[in-house]
């Protein structure tokens, strides 16, 4: 899907909800270099600590209620935290919503 340098971590850009910006600094747009949808929310949270748990679960799956989407697709419909990120690419976090009567 995405060319992507044999074993080589790559920018990417995480933009995160405004729920999420002041346990980053007040950051809308964070950069990283990962190879995976996985390794950047990892190098996220490793950046950014009061991140941690709200990602990623104790056991290092995507919470459920948190939707990450690789440029225009959301990686529950790809290959989940596997999924390979070329140069440049674009992660967009959102909080899921639920709710209603």
């Amino acid at each position: 899907m995405l060319d992507v340098p044999d074993g080589g971590a790559v920018p990417v850009e995480v933009r995160l909800p405004t729920l999420l910006r002041p346990a980053a600094g007040g950051q809308a747009i964070v950069p990283v270099e990962a190879d995976t949808v996985g390794g950047a929310l990892r190098t996220l949270q490793e950046a950014y600590p009061g991140l941690s748990g709200q990602l990623l679960t104790d056991e290092g799956e995507l919470h459920r209620f948190v939707n990450v989407y690789l440029d225009d697709d959301d990686v529950r419909y790809l290959d989940g935290l596997d999924t390979k990120v070329g140069p440049d690419s674009v992660l967009t976090i959102l909080p899921a919503v639920a709710g209603g009567a």
